[in-house]
């Protein structure tokens, strides 16, 4: 990227964060609406990539279903970057209250047991306001980011989760090793979640998700097996103005990372499945597209 389009870029978020914040929700609301229908009407490829993501997701729809499908899909995306440049001015209670849970109990015992928790996660609706919820509610996350150009549009990310609460590691490019700080973190009790539908490495673990051959990283299983913290897939998706987050089931050790990494695939399809429009997912999964 250029340094005059990295300027660009960076300014162009730097303002977002300023303005989003001081206009009427319903206003940005509306205003985000209009630019995830904007998008859809251009086709680009980012939008083309969703709908073949989603035609994957939903075979059987139809033209005019994919077509609706990807309109949600498109608003649901631009929801999440209306919610990220609004959220640092949201009440604890605010984030608190706009959030709903199943099966939490799997996730609050296996934190009290004292041994660390891991739970991977797909690109489905707003990680950052899970991730505030959880260190409100007495579970502060350790997580990892990707690293993005701009260097000053990165520093920005890290300084908008620290300020939900977040300990971020970035994935490369730091001083230390990532997978062997998050063992370090899980060793002391701590809660790591991890976005891994979605291989960055080219080196991850071949799953089969809908039926496709994918990758998906290994850091989940990896990290498990190293420290004996359990993996908890968790899936998100909105509800009117809240947030559902929905903690499956452990992931069973037998089988070693392969199958582990296999069964989060599975809880992600879980998920993805009964809310495809909050599945945010603008790049290549599937190998064979």
């Amino acid at each position: 990227m250029g340094g005059l389009r990295q300027w660009a870029v960076d300014l162009a978020f730097a303002l977002a964060w300023a303005l989003v914040r001081r206009l009427p929700e319903r206003t940005v609301t509306w205003l985000f609406h209009q630019a995830a229908d904007r998008a859809v009407r251009r086709n680009g490829r980012g939008v083309r990539r969703l709908r073949g993501n989603l035609a994957v997701v939903r075979p059987d729809a139809t033209e005019a279903e994919l077509d609706a499908l990807t309109r949600a899909g498109m608003r649901s995306y631009l929801r999440y970057w209306q919610e990220a440049f609004r959220l640092p001015e949201w009440s604890d209670e605010e984030i608190v209250g706009r959030v709903r849970t199943v099966n939490e109990k799997l996730v609050r015992d296996a934190y009290a047991a004292g041994r660390g928790v891991i739970c991977p996660l797909p690109h489905l609706a707003n990680y950052d306001h899970a991730g505030a919820w959880a260190g409100l509610t007495g579970m502060p996350v350790s997580t990892v980011a990707e690293r993005l150009q701009p260097e000053s549009l990165f520093d920005r990310f890290i300084a908008y989760r620290k300020k939900l609460g977040m300990e971020v590691l970035p994935l490369t490019g730091g001083d230390e090793d990532v997978i062997g700080v998050l063992a370090e973190r899980l060793r002391a009790g701590a809660f790591v979640c991890l976005v891994a539908d979605r291989d960055l490495s080219e080196r991850g673990v071949p799953v089969t998700f809908f039926d496709r051959p994918s990758r998906m990283p290994a850091g989940p299983a990896a990290l498990s097996l190293r420290t004996g913290a359990p993996v908890i897939p968790v899936t998100l998706h909105y509800d009117g103005l809240d947030l559902v987050i929905t903690f499956h089931d452990a992931i069973d050790p037998d089988g070693g990372m392969a199958a582990m990494t296999q069964r989060c695939a599975d809880a992600f399809a879980q998920g993805i499945a009964a809310h495809p429009q909050d599945w945010h997912m603008l790049q290549r999964i599937f190998l064979d597209q």
